[in-house]
């Protein structure tokens, strides 16, 4: 698979999903846990801390002594990972030269001595103040990851793009469920634009904590409108939709509209065009500023889907898209 390719899966390491360290060897210089925030990495310059000078990453001390530094993370969600970017920004002359990366999986708990670990990432060179990309080929899913680096140094941020993994055959069926939600295995595919805000932003768990913390697009100049594909966490019929514009004020869109289908067969590259002819599961309806809009005597019954899009007018930001409904059998 393409590094390029890696957007369409979401970071299974934000920390707005719950990711966290769990243990770690040493973190003296910078917290462990600065490697899942969801922002790229800062510089301060001038600003020190008791421990020196302050890092947006994790860094542990200079080793006097054999061995290396690890981490052990705990996903957010557990998933089917496709690629790490292991970044050093601003990391220059305190960097590690190369790293690996072991990963296993604890249907409970935390990993114990007698946890099965897999190296998934096999030692890698790594740079200075750079991006390091790595595709995996790997169907099994994971709970926790270990991120070796050898012998120490600083890492900015940690990014695990995958898919997420639930086990849907021990969920209720008549128990309503946010179908989108990145924690369930929801994933944005595909977007008309993206220039203020990340398309996989409104799945993420709970409301946004800022504009930044949504999708939003650029001033449309020229006629049409903007879009969002989103796929699934499993097929479902969905019964309720809610469209929140939180801190969207002067920039949420007019009204918004949502076409779904069931999906067989195709690839997701292929979505884009096939998305054309979806039918309508949500007619248009007015947006207002900085509020959630609740619709379900609304929704249009089409029997169970796997993929929507939501269609804004012109364009603008939404902060969150949650689509409440039952799963179905996969056909």
């Amino acid at each position: 698979m393409s590094t390029e390719n890696f957007d369409k899966y979401i970071n299974l390491a934000d920390a707005r999903l719950g990711t966290k360290a769990i243990s770690v060897t040493d973190d003296w210089f910078a917290d462990v846990n600065r490697l899942f925030q969801p922002d790229a990495a800062v510089w301060k310059e001038g600003v020190f801390d008791d421990n020196g000078k302050w890092m947006d990453g994790w860094e542990s001390r200079r080793k006097r002594f054999e061995g290396y530094d690890s981490a052990v993370i705990r996903l957010g969600v557990p998933g089917t990972i496709k690629g790490f970017d292991i970044d050093t920004s601003f990391f220059t002359g305190n960097f590690p030269p190369s790293a690996s990366i072991d990963a296993c999986f604890c249907a409970e708990g935390e990993p114990n001595e007698d946890s099965h670990w897999e190296e998934i990432l096999t030692s890698v060179e790594l740079q200075g103040n750079s991006h390091h990309l790595h595709a995996i080929a790997d169907d099994r899913a994971w709970t926790h990851l270990r991120l070796n680096i050898y012998p120490d140094g600083g890492v900015a941020r940690l990014r695990v793009y995958g898919v997420p993994y639930r086990d849907w055959s021990a969920h209720n069926s008549s128990e309503q469920v946010d179908l989108a939600s990145a924690l369930n295995g929801g994933r944005a595919l595909a977007c008309s634009d993206e220039h203020f805000g990340r398309m996989s932003n409104i799945l993420n768990p709970g409301r946004g904590i800022n504009m930044g913390d949504g999708w939003e697009t650029a001033r449309r100049r020229t006629p049409g409108n903007d879009w969002v594909i989103v796929a699934l966490g499993h097929p479902g019929e969905i019964e309720q939709i809610v469209v929140d514009t939180l801190h969207f004020k002067g920039n949420y869109p007019d009204s918004c509209s949502i076409q779904a289908a069931y999906v067989e067969g195709g690839t997701d590259s292929q979505i884009e065009a096939r998305s054309l002819y979806w039918r309508e599961l949500l007619p248009s309806q007015k947006l207002e500023m900085h509020q959630e809009h609740s619709f379900a005597a609304q929704i249009k019954d089409l029997g169970p889907v796997t993929h929507v899009r939501l269609n804004i007018f012109p364009d603008g930001g939404v902060s969150r898209l949650r689509l409440l409904g039952r799963i179905a059998k996969k056909a």
